[in-house]
């Protein structure tokens, strides 16, 4: 597909801002391309040839989670009733040891539950999770995808087996930052996305259907110096511009180590989060968020090999609008 002349954000005045985005979402729209019924956006890039490509990567049998701790030290801080995870045991050895026997012949158990929104920690955002003039992906009436039920036609169930292939890394904080980290407010163009693949080699090119990760270092820097506005602050991300080359690169997916997935303060006046109101509802394309690239990367480092089988399936939550996920990659 002939990539298209990306937006120039610098050039757009504040009461230009909505057509623009309209603009953007217009050319970068697959509205109709795999059908009315269509669910599964840009997963159709990610076919069963491109899972044997990923597989075939596997050559030391290494592997990383590529997630965070899913615990009550978590860097939510209330926004929307995003809480961190509430974890509590329905029974524990307390129990076991000085309570009355719970079943016969000295058996006993622990049990546990947890509370917590679905998009607490690392995560996977699902084609029903963001809107766009009141219209979901593939052109539908939001009222009739999302109700008080949960999302009733493009729910994460609906992928609960799709999500694993090839992912690459591109360590932008590595290749452009201080130290191996972006500052806050760092808009990652096409060019920086360009520039980090070609100095990182071979192993970096991103095509179709791939799973790509972009790392920033910013949840380095939360681990190091703490939460601080982690969760919905300024931070590093993708630049708005990018959106075409988020739909002329037919990736299946891509997801980095913040919260928000894009710069913040987002780089129109005014807005919120403009480059998920493209690329969900439009583009339809998963995104993940908050994910935990710091060994992966520096094990790529180390190797030169920036590509590797990933696996991040979501929990199949029926309805859900997104949902937590521990992603492994393996090289």
């Amino acid at each position: 597909m002939a990539e298209q002349p990306a937006v120039q954000i610098n050039n757009i005045s504040e009461t230009d801002i909505e057509d623009a985005i309209a603009d953007v979402a217009r050319r970068c729209s697959n509205a109709g391309r795999w059908g009315a019924g269509d669910v599964l956006g840009t997963l159709n890039h990610l076919d069963e040839s491109k899972r044997v490509e990923g597989a075939r990567l596997v050559r030391r049998g290494r592997s990383f989670s590529l997630a965070q701790l899913f615990d009550a030290e978590g860097p939510q801080r209330g926004w929307r009733k995003r809480v961190n995870p509430v974890h509590t045991m329905l029974s524990s050895g307390l129990d076991a040891e000085f309570g009355p026997a719970e079943f016969p012949h000295g058996f006993a158990g622990a049990d546990d539950v947890v509370f917590m929104p679905l998009q607490c920690s690392t995560q996977w955002d699902g084609l029903g999770h963001i809107f766009d003039h009141g219209r979901a992906y593939n052109d539908r009436p939001a009222s009739q995808v999302v109700t008080s039920g949960g999302d009733r036609v493009t729910g994460i169930e609906t992928v609960r087996d799709l999500i694993a292939g090839r992912g690459v890394l591109l360590d932008v904080g590595r290749a452009l930052g201080e130290d191996g980290e972006l500052p806050d407010g760092f808009a990652i163009t096409t060019e920086h996305l360009r520039l980090t693949a070609a100095s990182q080699g071979l192993s970096s090119r991103v095509g179709t259907g791939d799973l790509v990760l972009v790392r920033t270092g910013q949840l380095a820097r939360a681990r190091r110096d703490g939460w601080g506005e982690y969760a919905g602050g300024a931070a590093p991300g993708l630049s708005f511009s990018t959106a075409d080359w988020l739909h002329s690169s037919e990736i299946a997916g891509i997801a980095t180590d913040t919260w928000g997935f894009e710069v913040r303060p987002n780089e129109f006046p005014g807005s919120f989060q403009p480059l998920h109101q493209v690329a969900i509802p439009h583009i339809g394309l998963f995104i993940g968020e908050m994910w935990d690239l710091d060994a992966l990367a520096a094990d790529c480092a180390e190797d030169g090999v920036y590509e590797f089988w990933l696996t991040a399936a979501p929990l199949p939550v029926t309805g859900a609008v997104g949902s937590p996920v521990n992603p492994i990659a393996v090289k």
